[in-house]
């Protein structure tokens, strides 16, 4: 008998934005598995590089962190909070 693989879920990811110290831009829920946060002045300039230099904070499991990153969902997800409150 066979067995089947059951599929992982995706996981979930979170963006902020923080604009000041008492206001943040958020896409994403609140209990995600990754949890990217960045300045608002951060948020439009390369993750990769700003994660690199430790401007971009990243928790969570490591894989999914540069998949989101590699595949450009950082860029476009930080970029649209930053533009768009």
């Amino acid at each position: 008998m066979a067995t089947k693989k059951v599929p992982k879920p995706k996981p979930s990811v979170q963006y902020r934005v923080t604009v000041s110290k008492t206001e943040a831009r958020v896409d994403g829920p609140d209990d995600a598995d990754v949890v990217f946060v960045c300045a608002l002045a951060d948020a439009l300039v390369d993750p990769t590089a700003a994660y690199v230099q430790g401007k971009l904070k990243a928790t969570g499991h490591t894989g999914v962190i540069l998949g989101e990153l590699m595949t450009g969902n950082a860029a476009k997800r930080l970029s649209q909070l930053a533009l768009h409150p």
